[in-house]
């Protein structure tokens, strides 16, 4: 799952943890994935700290935020990534071409190593086409979610795209629904 515009408002960057808010219905659809046999994993872009916006540490803040907040509603993320690097802008390290920034996938390759995943039957979850991109690097499944930069991506830019997402979503947790019920069907099927 993308962060900031799935399951987070996109205010822009977040550089104070108290700016960060997750969507009201981000905890339901976190638990949803923690009781299917899929791992509920966080990948996002975080340039704001290569741009000099903020320190690392807000990234670290923001996160122990979020995850108190899926923990109070009975949620949790197996794996949460980040990249703070960008490719032309900020002082090193920050500033690096790495494999890590969406829609490279770097950060993907190191969930997968981590968790035992296997990304070919994976789902990525996301507001813009970076997300997307994402996923069909890795051979995953792409959906994208029209909360954040979603509705505007989809009105305005996705006519254009050489491929059209997987699924459409109103938000995560349609998203996350949807999947789920598609991967039982598919499950049932076979």
């Amino acid at each position: 799952m993308d962060r900031d515009g799935t399951v987070s408002h996109e205010i822009g960057y977040v550089n104070h943890a108290s700016r960060f808010r997750p969507f009201a219905y981000a905890v339901d659809a976190v638990r949803l994935v923690n009781r299917s046999p899929f791992a509920a994993v966080l990948v996002t872009n975080q340039a704001g700290v290569a741009r000099g916006y903020f320190p690392e540490s807000v990234i670290h803040d923001v996160h122990a935020s979020l995850e108190a907040t899926l923990a109070a509603g009975g949620a949790r993320f197996d794996g949460i990534y980040y990249c703070p690097h960008h490719p032309s802008v900020g002082e090193p390290p920050y500033r690096q071409d790495c494999d890590c920034r969406k829609p490279r996938p770097g950060l993907l390759h190191r969930a997968a190593a981590d968790l035992d995943l296997d990304l070919a039957r994976s789902w990525v979850i996301g507001d813009r086409l970076g997300d997307l991109q994402l996923a069909w690097s890795v051979g995953a499944r792409a959906v994208l979610v029209k909360s954040g930069y979603g509705l505007g991506e989809l009105a305005w830019h996705a006519p254009s795209w050489p491929r059209q997402p997987d699924l459409v979503a109103e938000d995560l947790l349609e998203a996350v629904s949807r999947v789920l019920a598609e991967e039982e069907g598919r499950a049932a099927r076979a």
